[in-house]
């Protein structure tokens, strides 16, 4: 079976997501809670044919805006510093102005897994 592609949107009382290529569709209010609800929408979609899902047969995808205003704790200006992006095209891609490319839209998702792994192995001291 191929992966199913959800597309993310932000909306007023969180986020929705749908698959362009399957009849799979939900919300959440969350990030972690609309993940949860897709794979439970995909597993009924899919109930009929017996078709049994992972987590990793559903991916996410989300636009830099919706990013930036769900993740605020990323800094746009960080991120342009740690991929060698001028901070200002960048932003502008944040905010909409301009469409980044394919390679400039991979090299962006590169420096946000980088940080997202960095963050993921760092443990924080217990002082007593």
């Amino acid at each position: 079976m191929a992966k199913i592609t959800m597309i993310v949107e932000k909306t007023d009382t969180g986020f929705s997501a749908y698959s362009n290529n399957d009849s799979v569709y939900t919300t959440g209010k969350t990030i972690p809670e609309l993940i949860n609800n897709a794979f439970e929408a995909a597993e009924l979609f899919y109930e009929e044919e017996d078709i049994q899902l992972t987590h990793s047969d559903i991916s996410f995808e989300i636009d830099l805006q919706q990013f930036f205003k769900y993740y605020k704790v990323l800094n746009a200006n960080f991120l342009a510093k740690k991929i060698g992006m001028n901070a200002t095209l960048l932003s502008q891609y944040v905010q909409g102005h301009k469409k980044p490319s394919e390679k400039q839209t991979n090299r962006i998702l590169t420096g946000i897994h980088q940080i997202g792994q960095e963050l993921s192995g760092i443990n924080l001291l217990q002082k007593a």
